[in-house]
């Protein structure tokens, strides 16, 4: 870049030439990423980086995910033909794996790194430096004060300006400050003395620990994994990838970091209010008896599994997050051959646990059977003959279902929602809305199905449990730095930075005269009562009659509206 300030001027022969053109240095590459990294390392675009992170995570809780829920993302494509590929192209379901995510992550926790590194070089060497010299005048500080000694008293105990200085600093040093004797030898020796070193530590420590709060989650993110899991009373679980309902891994999951335990559903308990009115029928508590097993040939061992109280088994948090009613119900198909038996999971719609029922026989024959519907653990009907529960305990389950038979859709290899049943190519054989009306069963009761299609039998009940099992190989690490952040952010905000200076002399009329100024870094209101207590014990150190002791003040810093600082304190110097 050039600017053109040449003008016509003329030489002593009255000759006319011409100034050459100013030209501007340029950056130059290096000086370019030089510029760029300075940008990126400064404080300010680390904390609009943790901004914009945060910012960046509100489509993840606006669209589904689909790590999450792979089979809602392939319903939202379908219901939104126009918008829907548009949202994918800009990995709107894919949030927190997306391109734009993974830069901003990447760049805070780069920033982040070159703020703390150049911080942490400067603070050891301010650690390892003495405290900064002392000031020509001390009056200019904030807090400022002076002390004598008179004459006759300095003569008689002997405490001459190095004396002092030395009482000084074992004072200030037993305070907490770190302290330096100046000029030990000359007329004048002074004391600088520094304190609150502490408070950059935090500072460091806080930036430090946000890292590893980067790291851990990160680590979480590669190598965890969530699952979901129904388990009925008397069934089992093993921590395989077949045994999970639902399985979402992170990026670099290997079915190796599997541990292969067992957990066994032996009873499951719920109990509900029975003796307040307004709350009557509530769950007070859920109790999970479960059996243990670290792996094969290990010894089994019983827990209690709670909601808010998880068990920690092979490096995983299993969660109780739901329960319910699992039926058992038997299907015999028209050639008399059983088609389905065992206990089938019903999902609760209301607090009376009034739940839905869908069951499918793919192996029935002629055809294949399928029945919807719903379970009532007390049953009543009301005056225009619908049926509801009263209550949430089984103290009269009921059985309500429509049957259907046909071509189930499950032999094309089409992934279904076993807790949906699609009825569009189905035939209908039973339901409140024909001549053969709506099966309704008690348990032990069997309904046999029109056209001589099969049966239905209700032969018992079990609970179920709905447990969420979670793997978090940073979650330990993520605590420890959480912790350690919120204690170096406490110490960075409440404890002070100060430097304080101590200057002795003595006056030509033998008084010792003493004089002592703080300064702190950044604003501290309790300067002021720290130099009354730093007053207060010099003169109790030196033998200062209280009425001598002297002229401590507050100056106030005073702002100039067009200066570069703070204009100078007009305090008296003694």
């Amino acid at each position: 870049m050039k600017q053109d300030v040449s003008e016509d001027t003329r030489d002593g022969a009255g000759a006319t030439r011409a100034e050459p053109d100013v030209v501007l240095p340029s950056l130059g590459f290096l000086g370019t990423l030089r510029w760029v990294w300075t940008q990126l390392t400064s404080m300010r675009t680390a904390l609009f980086l943790l901004l914009l992170l945060a910012v960046a995570a509100v489509p993840g809780s606006l669209f589904p995910q689909r790590p999450a829920n792979p089979a809602v993302v392939t319903q939202y494509l379908q219901d939104n033909p126009d918008t829907g590929p548009v949202l994918d192209w800009f990995q709107l379901f894919d949030v927190y794996s997306s391109v734009w995510f993974s830069a901003i992550y990447l760049l805070l926790f780069i920033s982040l790194i070159g703020c703390v590194i150049p911080r942490a070089a400067a603070h050891f060497r301010a650690v390892r430096s003495k405290p900064p010299r002392t000031p020509k005048r001390l009056s200019r500080l904030p807090v400022y004060g002076t002390l004598e000694v008179p004459a006759g008293q300095a003569r008689d105990t002997g405490l001459t300006p190095a004396a002092a200085a030395e009482q000084a600093a074992a004072l200030l040093k037993k305070r907490g400050y770190r302290v330096d004797v100046r000029d030990a030898g000359t007329d004048r020796p002074s004391v600088g003395a520094e304190r609150g070193l502490a408070k950059e530590f935090g500072n460091l420590v806080f930036h430090t620990s946000l890292i590893g709060v980067l790291v851990s989650v990160a680590v979480g993110g590669l190598f965890g994994y969530n699952g979901q899991k129904v388990i009925v009373e008397g069934d089992s679980f093993v921590n395989t990838l077949i045994g999970y309902d639902s399985f979402n891994p992170g990026s670099n999951f290997s079915d190796d970091q599997l541990a292969p335990y067992s957990i066994r559903l032996d009873s499951f308990d719920v109990r509900f209010d029975r003796e307040q009115v307004s709350h009557y029928g509530q769950p007070l508590d859920f109790t999970a008896k479960v059996t243990t097993q670290d792996g094969p040939g290990e010894d089994e061992e019983q827990q209690v599994l709670k909601v808010n109280a998880p068990l920690t088994i092979g490096g995983t948090n299993v969660y109780l997050v739901g329960n319910g009613y699992a039926p058992v119900v038997t299907v015999r198909d028209g050639e008399g051959n059983i088609a389905s038996q065992g206990p089938v999971v019903s999902v609760p719609s209301d607090a009376l646990y009034t739940s839905l029922f869908v069951l499918k026989a793919p192996d029935a024959k002629p055809d294949q059977l399928g029945f919807v519907g719903f379970f009532l653990p007390t049953a009543f009907v009301d005056e225009e003959g619908v049926s509801f529960s009263r209550d949430p305990d089984p103290f009269n389950p009921q059985l309500n279902l429509n049957s259907y038979y046909g071509d189930l859709g499950l032999d094309d290899g089409t992934p279904e929602n076993v807790y949906v049943l699609d009825t569009e190519d189905l035939t209908e054989l039973n339901s409140r809305n024909n001549d053969a009306g709506g099966i309704v069963l008690a348990v032990g009761q069997t309904y046999d199905l029109p056209e001589g299609k099969g049966s239905v039998t209700f032969d018992g009940l079990k609970r179920y449990v709905a447990l969420d099992i979670h793997h978090d190989p940073g979650e330990a690490g993520a605590l420890v730095f959480a912790t350690l952040a919120l204690l170096g952010l406490t110490a960075s905000l409440f404890i002070g930075r100060r430097r304080l200076w101590v200057r002795t002399g003595e006056h030509p009329d033998g008084r010792l005269m003493l004089e002592y100024g703080l300064l702190a870094r950044g604003e501290d209101p309790r300067l002021v009562a720290e130099g009354k207590a730093i007053e207060t014990l010099l003169a109790d150190r030196l033998l200062v009659p209280s009425g001598t002791a002297g002229d401590h003040r507050e100056q106030e810093a005073a702002q100039s509206a067009a200066g570069s600082g703070h204009a100078p304190h007009n305090a008296k110097d003694n």
